[in-house]
């Protein structure tokens, strides 16, 4: 088989473990220098193939590539841009086509959640009816958790260990100053439809720490909800409260609805925490303290899981062997065989079954009362956050890889996204 070049791209948020995936691929790649060329990344995702800006990861040397596996966020740089369906915007397609073959590439490998996994399967289709040669292989990322198929996704267990330690730690702030101040704390986390980060938080109830979780999947009920809260601080003299950001009204609408939408149509959240803080302020008069995580619990790379670390890297790797071995518009998955001890294998999905497709907490994972996690939950979480994979330090400070991401000369006219 003639030797073809490759190209990977990150996209969508960016987690603390994304570029061990690419670490993954690149390596992998360079492995099998008899049937994978030069292996191409997009700069900025998407963007960068569609304007033909890429990255040429061969100027980059061996340990740069290693370092990317204890490296957070995006070394290529991610975007938030959806391609719209094949009948309605073709011409993004083809141009993709259009610089594949330009540069000689037969292996497309894009790294990001749902939306990704819909790109990955239209391109795959795409070339397919243009008779273009290509394997597109999907790389699953997504701290949400929410892929169909696999047990678990690449960036969860990181922030999920990032969101159980935060939420513990504070706790016994909150704890140590209830008696005379603060008495409830509340934490907002990441997890528009699926409240797999959330439920990370109601780890620490085994620590002795009173938790009320509140998850997308359930209708908030003020009323049950401040009684909650209300008995917990009576009981203990404080509790912590972790809401997701997808928290929701009967009626649907979120309570950290800000009106705005982003390049994917989704609502724009982030504010759910000083909403659930004042309602108990104005209710019980308790004093509180709120915190939203936001972009640190995905960045958290210091703090990451081993686990996480490893699946990450292996779901990469195993990309490039399913696209060698002729493989087509599939993803690798984590395929769990037990809990305790923690075994799993890699699989693999058809992306036909993975695009578009929403992963919710089963409700056996969820309390009755809707304000926990229940055995089976814990018994599911706890091996995601276990280990710990600490990055080298100077100064102090993680070291991390900044790199030089040299460009590749361009072959074709200029693109213009609309």
């Amino acid at each position: 088989m003639a030797k073809t070049n490759a190209f990977y791209a990150q996209s969508g948020g960016v987690t603390a473990v994304i570029n061990a995936s690419a670490c993954g691929v690149i390596e992998t790649a360079r492995l099998n220098k008899d049937r994978i060329g030069k292996v191409y990344a997009g700069r900025n995702g998407i963007i960068g193939a569609l304007t033909e800006d890429l990255i040429d990861t061969g100027k980059e040397s061996a340990s740069a590539i290693a370092a990317l596996r204890s490296t957070p966020s995006g070394a290529f740089g991610s975007c938030r841009f959806k391609l719209k369906s094949l009948d309605a915007n073709r011409r993004e397609y083809e141009r993709l086509i259009e610089v594949f073959k330009a540069h000689n590439i037969g292996y497309f490998f894009y790294n990001g959640g749902g939306d990704s996994a819909d790109t990955c399967f239209k391109v795959s289709q795409l070339s397919q009816s243009m008779g273009y040669p290509l394997q597109a292989i999907h790389v699953p990322k997504t701290i949400d958790n929410d892929l169909p198929i696999t047990d678990c996704c690449p960036g969860f267990g990181s922030v999920a260990k990032y969101v159980a330690v935060s939420t513990l730690e504070a706790s016994f702030d909150v704890r140590s100053m209830a008696k005379t101040s603060t008495k409830v704390f509340v934490v907002e986390v990441m997890g528009r439809h699926a409240g797999w980060i959330a439920a990370a938080g109601g780890l620490v109830e085994d620590q002795g720490i009173p938790v009320v979780v509140l998850f997308p999947e359930i209708e908030f009920n003020e009323a049950k909800f401040l009684k909650r809260v209300d008995k917990l601080v009576k009981e203990h003299g404080f509790c912590t409260v972790v809401v997701s950001e997808g928290c929701h009204h009967p009626d649907g609408t979120f309570l950290a609805e800000q009106g705005a939408r982003d390049a994917f149509g989704h609502a724009q959240l982030g504010g759910a925490a000083p909403v659930v803080a004042n309602m108990v302020k104005n209710a019980l008069g308790y004093k509180f303290h709120w915190a939203v995580a936001d972009y640190l619990q995905r960045a958290a790379r210091h703090i990451a899981s081993a686990t996480d670390v490893k699946q990450a890297y292996e779901l990469g790797a195993k990309a490039v062997e399913l696209a060698l071995a002729g493989r087509h518009a599939v993803m690798p998955t984590v395929e769990r065989i037990s809990d305790a001890p923690y075994k799993y294998r890699i699989g693999v999905a058809e992306l036909a079954k993975v695009a578009n497709v929403e992963k919710f907490m089963p409700r056996d994972f969820i309390t009755k009362d809707g304000f926990g996690i229940t055995d089976k939950c814990k018994r599911y979480l706890t091996p995601l956050i276990q280990g710990e994979d600490y990055p080298k330090y100077k100064g102090g400070l993680p070291v991390y890889v900044t790199l030089k991401n040299v460009a590749v000369a361009k072959k074709l006219p200029a693109f213009s996204l609309k």
